[in-house]
């Protein structure tokens, strides 16, 4: 029965991980990053209070009956 040849191994091992290296180097070389990420600022809405549309005692101090 022959003996299995393992003198070639590490040479393919070796050559299998620079391979994914170069892959994986190049793939990642494909992305764009941001390099200053700002955040957007939040608007909070505008709430309507009914006395900011009318006219209060406070507005016309002058307009009370005498």
């Amino acid at each position: 029965m022959p003996q299995l040849d393992t003198s070639t191994w590490l040479t393919m091992i070796l050559s299998m991980f620079l391979a994914l290296f170069i892959i994986f180097q190049l793939k990642i070389s494909k992305h764009s990053f941001h390099h200053y990420p700002e955040p957007t600022p939040t608007k909070m809405p505008k709430q309507n209070t009914p006395w900011e549309t009318k006219w209060t005692k406070i507005y016309l101090p002058l307009s009370l009956p005498l």
